[in-house]
């Protein structure tokens, strides 16, 4: 589901900052060698999170859903000079393609790459981490909010992709499992005391939450 005019959206890519050449060299290997391209965040996308990693200016960032790594160079565009960026990934192909592609950053000694499921892995890691954004398995949003929250900082932001999931959360009774747990993720956050929340119809729905 579109939710802007692909002309509206063709004239608001054409009037944000390009992406860095690395990005964009990123996004075309990911369309020609991925079964999945449109999990790619994108130009537009890419370009709001290197936006919000700038305002926030992190000390650490946590990723959950790492892909083809096009996000976490664009979160790691805000790192401060000794900060850390760490990505987790379940698929191990994904964790070899991206990692080919994060070497190549200027950043590339503070971006970690890890294989595993995030809710193992979430705890073993140092918080707190001042940003984090979530592009996992849908059905395991709950799961991976749940682990993420105690290694927040008051006052971080979470942010979390496909929330939308083409309109189907829109759905009385979808049949896909995947908008069924993001139509109760959704809810769920809402109504949850520990965090400042908004969802923007951006792409296919972001979520911004302040940890309060």
């Amino acid at each position: 589901m579109e939710f802007v005019e692909k002309s509206i959206q063709a004239y608001a890519d054409a009037h944000t900052e390009p992406e860095p050449p690395l990005l964009a060299a990123l996004s075309r290997a990911t369309h020609i060698q991925s079964l999945y391209p449109r999990m790619l965040s994108g130009h537009g996308q890419g370009r709001l999170l290197a936006l919000i990693s700038r305002l926030v200016q992190p000390r650490r960032i946590l990723e959950i859903g790492t892909f083809t790594g096009y996000s976490a160079l664009c979160l790691a565009e805000g790192l401060q000079p000794h900060g850390q960026l760490y990505t987790l990934e379940i698929e191990p192909e994904n964790v070899d393609f991206a990692r080919t592609w994060l070497e190549k950053a200027d950043e590339a000694a503070r971006i970690h790459c890890l294989q595993g499921h995030a809710t193992q892995l979430i705890p073993t890691l140092e918080g707190p981490f001042d940003l984090a954004f979530m592009d996992g398995r849908k059905e395991e949003y709950r799961d991976y909010y749940e682990a993420l929250l105690p290694k927040m900082r008051r006052g971080g932001l979470i942010l979390t992709d496909n929330v939308l999931w083409s309109g189907q959360v829109l759905d009385k009774k979808p049949t896909d499992p995947a908008a069924r747990a993001l139509q109760a993720f959704n809810i769920f956050v809402l109504q949850d005391p520990r965090v400042f929340n908004v969802l923007l119809p951006v792409r296919d729905g972001l979520m911004m939450n302040l940890v309060v």
